[in-house]
């Protein structure tokens, strides 16, 4: 008997791949979704979406598109990291165009006399721009002046950009003002509270196929969320994850206890917004006594020690997002900041396309070799580099992202 055959489905319920069908409407995800379907009889202005990974702005995203008519036509970028003659390459290949040898000034025009076309022929045009959190501010000034290409009647081209929490900082950024100005709506998809996680659950294990209530016990839901923050991707994978464990075990109902068995196997924490406290998964050091250490980082604010970490060979993320090495609390840092890479023939720093990036020693640096005692600095937050690997190693059975002493 299979997995599926077993809990009763006709197909996985929980799936992570984005899909349409599986689409739960929560008050928040309505929501968005009419502020996006406002783009089609609205041509003024453009639409900012933004939420968490895993908060289903693709699932939704997908689900707009698949309902647009005939006369919408719709060219989605999401590869975003790109100068602005690339970025315009990418929206001309999406509308079926080869524009690969053309020059800057020429790419726009194809735009625009492409744009010009559809709206003559009564087509409404849709630019959705995904991951746009990584777009440089030069491409956002080119995003800018494609929303004012207009007929003397209206705007033609209809723009949607969605991303990760690090757009909503871009584009508050002063230089970002005249773009700012054209933006009519703006959203940002949260988690889901606990009762629409339940109805959540419950809609995807009907999807699958299932009739018979109560797959998952009452008391089996508050662990879940408490584990999963009610992010739905979250929820995926500790549900599906926990029903595999189940089937492996021949049950027929998953309980409280499967799920923290579940979370303890995948090495989770209880999600930071359950707990108030921000607890990243262990990935560098291990828990294994007797590790060589090649890094050590103090970190310092405003003058006074806050921690002190050990790592060995890897990366360590420097950033505001929950699953950073080290994690800092401030809204001058972006997600995912910046990282240290530490080899034992050396270690360097790279910014990573973060808003405010990094001065070393005092200047600003975007990727460079480490020196010991180096100091990488963010607003008033300092990282002292210590170089490990010339001295005696120590044996300190230190979690990654906790203090050692």
């Amino acid at each position: 008997m299979s997995y599926l055959e077993h809990f009763q489905f006709d197909k996985p319920p929980f799936g992570l791949s984005p899909d349409p069908e599986f689409v739960y409407w929560s008050k928040q995800h309505s929501r968005a979704k009419a502020y996006m379907e406002s783009t089609i009889w609205l041509s003024d202005g453009f639409v900012v979406l933004t939420g968490e990974i895993g908060s289903g702005k693709t699932t939704l995203l997908h689900s707009f598109l698949s309902e647009l008519g005939d006369d919408v036509i719709f060219a989605v970028v999401s590869q975003t990291q790109l100068n602005a003659t690339q970025f315009l390459q990418a929206i001309l290949t999406e509308f079926g165009f080869k524009p690969f040898d053309k020059k800057k000034v020429e790419l726009l025009d194809m735009i625009n006399m492409f744009l010009i076309e559809q709206y003559s022929a009564g087509k409404k045009v849709i630019l959705i721009i995904d991951e746009a959190q990584n777009l440089s501010k030069k491409v956002l000034e080119e995003v800018r002046l494609l929303s004012g290409i207009e007929t003397s009647q209206e705007k033609v081209l209809r723009i949607i950009l969605a991303g990760q929490p690090e757009l909503r900082e871009t584009l508050d950024s002063p230089e970002l003002k005249q773009l700012v100005q054209r933006v009519r709506l703006r959203f940002h998809l949260g988690a889901l509270d606990q009762h629409d996680m339940r109805e959540y659950i419950e809609h995807r294990l009907s999807v699958a196929g299932r009739t018979e209530p109560h797959l998952f016990t009452d008391d089996a839901y508050p662990v879940i969320y408490r584990y999963s923050g009610g992010v739905p991707r979250l929820i995926n994978t500790i549900c599906d994850s926990s029903l595999l464990v189940g089937f492996a075990d021949d049950k027929t109902e998953i309980g409280p206890e499967d799920i923290e068995n579940t979370a303890e196997e995948l090495g989770w924490h209880e999600h930071e917004d359950t707990t108030g406290e921000h607890e990243a998964l262990p990935r560098l050091v291990p828990t294994k006594p007797s590790r060589q250490y090649l890094t050590r980082i103090i970190y310092r604010r405003a003058g006074k020690q806050i921690g002190e970490y050990l790592f060995e060979a890897g990366r360590v993320l420097i950033g505001r997002a929950p699953d950073s090495d080290i994690q800092v609390d401030s809204r001058f840092v972006s997600r995912h900041h910046a990282q240290i890479v530490s080899s034992k023939e050396g270690c360097f720093v790279e910014d990573l396309n973060s808003t405010n990036g990094i001065l070393l020693n005092g200047k600003p640096a975007k990727k460079q070799l480490l020196a010991d005692s180096d100091i990488i600095s963010v607003d008033d937050h300092e990282f002292v580099y210590q170089d490990l690997r010339e001295k005696e190693q120590t044996t300190t059975t230190t979690r990654k992202g906790s203090k050692t002493g």
